[in-house]
């Protein structure tokens, strides 16, 4: 009886430690807000690109242990990914809010064409787009950021495509040609916009892309 009453309490204790490195190894977990970190790694990869930015600067930039880093994202490209998905959710979110607005095509478009311009020439960085970065940089040699590039690309496209068919439809937008293939033009445009900010922050050069665009719609 004795030995099963140690035996009884050993597995308690045992059973206290295991729950005691649970708790503990939850706790850790909550020591950084991870969303707050993958903002920082967003900011970061846009800033210097995925080759040049090391583990070191994401360790410095993300203001958590190497350890911690690992074992929350996996490595250097996994929390890439996810930056880049955040980043497309919120910037084609914003897009696709103002293209699926009530407003007349040209007025959509015009104000979705300034909204990003205005974002570019807010940036002091001269950072660019971050997915449009990643396509030139990382996706013809990555499949996965290629995937995420594309069908960010398709939703964009299909969603000027909506806006330019209703206008056409409505007469408002007086072009009759493919309204597939005005759309592909617009959003090359509007990818045209975000390399054009990393090398010049003239804000008439920007206008005159907008109202030359625009009037393709005619």
């Amino acid at each position: 009886m004795a030995v099963f009453a140690n035996y009884k309490n050993l597995s308690k204790l045992n059973s206290f430690a295991v729950t005691s490195k649970a708790i503990f190894v939850m706790a850790r977990t909550k020591d950084f807000d991870e969303a707050e970190v993958l903002k920082k790694a967003v900011n970061l990869f846009w800033l210097k690109g995925y080759n040049a930015t090391s583990m070191q600067d994401l360790v410095d930039g993300l203001g958590i242990s190497r350890s911690s880093l690992y074992d929350t994202y996996g490595d250097k490209h996994a929390l890439f990914i996810k930056a880049l998905e955040s980043y497309e959710s919120t910037n084609s979110g914003q897009m696709c809010k103002i293209i699926g607005s009530d407003k007349p095509a040209k007025e959509t478009i015009r104000k979705l064409l300034e909204m990003i311009v205005d974002g570019l020439l807010d940036d002091q960085a001269h950072r660019g787009c971050f997915m449009v970065n990643a396509e030139v940089e990382v996706a013809p040699h990555d499949a996965e950021v290629n995937r995420i590039i594309c069908a960010a690309d398709q939703q964009v496209e299909e969603a000027f495509y909506q806006v330019i068919k209703k206008g056409q439809e409505n007469t408002e937008v007086k072009n009759n040609g493919d309204a597939r293939a005005l759309a592909r033009f617009v959003f090359n445009t509007v990818k045209g916009l975000r390399v054009t900010a990393k090398s010049t922050n003239d804000k008439a050069v920007f206008e005159d892309i907008i109202t030359t665009t625009l009037s393709l719609l005619d």
